[in-house]
């Protein structure tokens, strides 16, 4: 358990480093002022990564089985054909664990971004 927060912690630093680096690079560029530029940094990416999450949790329990074009109509090249295969119980979990992982970052970084956002006063 100790090694997934660590995990965890070296994720959540890794991405507020991007984070802030970007937002200010990108701050400077249209010229924002800093605290304002890494405040809508995180909120932008925090935003990304649930709506990521999301998505990702959404997908249904079959996968494709081959890549390979099977018998598909003339007028229509690219549909059909395509064989499918029900998930195994790996597959699901690591969907759900993808999942959980990209909502619960995407909210740390709003939550960051909240604290970091000088227009508004916590207190």
């Amino acid at each position: 358990m100790l090694a997934a927060l660590r995990r965890l912690a070296l994720l959540i630093v890794g991405c507020c480093a991007v984070t802030v680096v970007g937002s200010a690079l990108l701050g400077l560029l249209v010229g924002a002022s800093l605290d304002r530029a890494i405040s809508l940094g995180f909120y932008g990416i925090g935003c990304f990564l649930m709506v990521a999450g999301f998505f990702v949790g959404n997908r249904g329990p079959s996968r494709v089985k081959s890549e390979e074009g099977g018998g598909a109509a003339m007028p229509f090249p690219f549909m059909g054909g395509r064989r499918l295969r029900w998930a195994t119980a790996d597959e699901q979990n690591e969907t759900i664990n993808n999942s959980a992982l990209f909502i619960v970052l995407g909210l740390i970084l709003v939550v960051i971004g909240v604290l970091v956002d000088s227009r508004h006063s916590l207190i």
